[in-house]
C-alpha cells in the first residue's frame, strides 16, 4: 500500500493570508470565524473557553508533560528481568525481602527464599530499594584497651 502525504502548498497559503513570499515579519495564525457552521459560538475564538485549542491567534504555550511516564513500569521490568533482590518497606515499617515476580496496577508479587511468596498491595508500600544498597551497621573499631581507658565524660544532646 502506497500512502501519500497530502500537504498544502505554502506559497498558496501565504498568498491567501496576504503575506509576501519573501517573508520579513512575524507570522501569526489567522483567527477562525466567530461562529461555527451551525451558528453556535466558536470555542476557538474565546481563549477562556475550556474547549478552546491552544495556539490559535496567540503566542504558543508549552505543552504540559504527560501524566504517565511509564518510569515505574520500566523500573519493575528491569528488576524482574535481572532478578534483583529487593527490600520493600511497608507503611508499618515491616521489611519484605525478595525478588519481584510480577506486578500490576495495584500490587507486587514477591518471591522469597525459605518463606512463602507474598502479594503486596502498592498502597501499603512506603518505599522500595535494592538489597545491595541496604545500609550496613558499622561497628566501632575501638579495641578493648581503648574501652578500658578512662575517658572524660561529655554531655551530648540526645536526639529523638
Amino acid at each position: 500500500m502506497n500512502r501519500k502525504l497530502i500537504r498544502p502548498n505554502l506559497s498558496e497559503l501565504k498568498d491567501k493570508l496576504g503575506i509576501s513570499a519573501k517573508g520579513g515579519g512575524e507570522v501569526m495564525t489567522p483567527l477562525p470565524p466567530a461562529t461555527t457552521s451551525s451558528g453556535e459560538p466558536n470555542p476557538a475564538v474565546n481563549p477562556s473557553a475550556a474547549t478552546a485549542p491552544q495556539g490559535l491567534g496567540s503566542p504558543r504555550r508549552k505543552i504540559a508533560p504527560p501524566e504517565q511516564t511509564n518510569a515505574e513500569s520500566f523500573y519493575y521490568l528491569k528488576q524482574m528481568q535481572s532478578k534483583t533482590p529487593m527490600v520493600i518497606v511497608l507503611q508499618d515499617d515491616e521489611k519484605v525481602r525478595g525478588v519481584i515476580e510480577w506486578y500490576d496496577k495495584h500490587c507486587l508479587k514477591i518471591n522469597r527464599v525459605k518463606e512463602p511468596n507474598v502479594l503486596v498491595p502498592k498502597h501499603n508500600i512506603k518505599y522500595i530499594y535494592k538489597q545491595e544498597e541496604e545500609p550496613r551497621i558499622r561497628r566501632s573499631r575501638t579495641s578493648k584497651k581503648e574501652e578500658s581507658a578512662v575517658s572524660p565524660e561529655v554531655d551530648l544532646a540526645a536526639y529523638d
